[in-house]
């Protein structure tokens, strides 16, 4: 039964005659603000109780025959989960997330997910994708938590910020040292980008050149799987560049090579028909094959190194070029570092896998001899040149 607004209750304590121990109580109303209806009779009743029992004056706004509502009541689970449970789950978003913004906005929801998110079994967990910091969004925040990941243990930490603190800080010494940090634990990506500096001597001078580390170096990546080693390491034995030569097993790496690069276009192809396009942009503008299918996925880093000179924030010295490969991005540390083409001269490149690959992207529509260009001049100036014959750059 509902009694009406401001209407209160109190409890009088009434002595009893009989020879019990109990006390009763009745139940009387102090004040109404208007006449109680038939249906708003006020029930007196009496309770036994022990004596040390007393009443306050209390509000009644709830139906007698409900329970009282439950009010403002909140139940916070997140925080009864253990931490463990909370740093596995990290770990695997740290090891899929897509980008490194589907990673930190994850850190930004609370300050229990920022501190077990900066864990050390999470960060060294952090995949590819979660360190692909961009070069227009480089700051000091982003080489913190570089060097965060670097200092859990992370190999893709250690060669992402080793190419960047290379390349781009200018500061070789201690880029070489993260990427060596990450070459000793069998990082493919690391022991490639460690041999290509021993083929050039970069960071240094021309007699820094060791040819025969940059062998060893690129053997064990291409063991790992590495295509652009392999190719290298292919035409190192074709060459005698460093190694003993050997044309037959140079042109078996060589088509090994082929054979994974081709592999990687067909999973590029179901991937990019199926509708799941994994693939960067960059690649696809600078992926060779039918139909302009990418032959394989560019590494974030080397998109940072593109990006980063691209975009004027560091501009090099005069005389320095860049790879010509638009899948490198690397630039040269001194003069006449990377080797030209051989037969235009307009292009260089850091290793014999970037030349194999810009030449089946473009150079090859683009490439024409000097002395063809010479003599094309003067059959223009002259009116009536003779044909010249020059061997075919794509036979080489």
């Amino acid at each position: 039964m509902i009694l009406d607004l401001s209407v209160f209750l109190c409890v009088y304590k009434c002595k009893h005659t009989s020879s019990s121990s109990s006390s009763r109580f009745f139940l009387s109303t102090l004040s109404f603000q208007h006449k109680p209806t038939n249906k708003q009779k006020i029930i007196k009743s009496s309770l036994l109780l022990p004596p040390s029992t007393s009443f306050a004056i209390f509000p009644m706004t709830t139906h007698l025959n409900k329970k009282p509502r439950l009010e403002n009541l909140t139940v916070n689970l997140f925080d009864d989960l253990p931490d463990d449970l909370v740093i596995s789950i990290l770990q695997k978003l740290s090891s899929s997330a897509s980008s490194p913004a589907d990673f930190l906005t994850v850190l930004f929801t609370c300050k229990r997910l920022n501190r077990l998110g900066l864990h050390p079994l999470v960060l060294s967990r952090a995949g590819t994708q979660t360190l692909a910091v961009t070069a227009a969004k480089w700051s000091d925040s982003a080489h913190k938590f570089l060097r965060l990941c670097v200092n859990a243990g992370n190999i893709d930490a250690c060669y992402a910020l080793g190419m960047i603190r290379f390349y781009c800080l200018q500061n070789p010494v201690s880029g070489a040292s993260l990427m060596a940090r990450a070459a000793i634990k069998s990082h493919a990506p690391a022991l490639y980008s460690l041999s290509v500096i021993q083929f050039n001597g970069s960071g240094g001078t021309k007699s820094d050149k060791n040819l025969r580390a940059g062998v060893a170096l690129c053997a064990r990546s291409a063991y790992l799987g590495h295509v652009d080693a392999l190719r290298e390491l292919g035409h190192c034995l074709q060459d005698g560049y460093g190694v003993s030569r050997d044309v037959s097993e140079g042109r078996r790496v060589l088509i090994q090579a082929n054979a994974r690069e081709l592999a990687c276009s067909l999973r590029a192809y179901l991937s990019h028909k199926s509708g799941n396009e994994k693939l960067t942009d960059l690649a696809c503008s600078v992926g060779g094959g039918v139909g302009g299918v990418p032959v394989q996925e560019i590494h974030p880093v080397n998109r940072f190194l593109k990006d980063w000179f691209d975009s004027g924030r560091v501009v090099l010295l005069d005389g320095l070029r860049m790879c010509s490969h638009g899948g490198c991005g690397r630039p040269e540390t001194r003069w006449h570092e990377f080797r030209r083409c051989s037969v235009c001269g307009k292009v260089n490149y850091c290793s014999r896998g970037c030349q194999a690959l810009d030449w089946r992207a473009k150079h090859k529509m683009e490439c024409a001899p000097l002395d063809l260009l010479v003599a094309e001049a003067a059959a223009i100036g002259d009116g009536d040149g003779e044909v010249v014959e020059v061997e075919n750059h794509a036979a080489r």
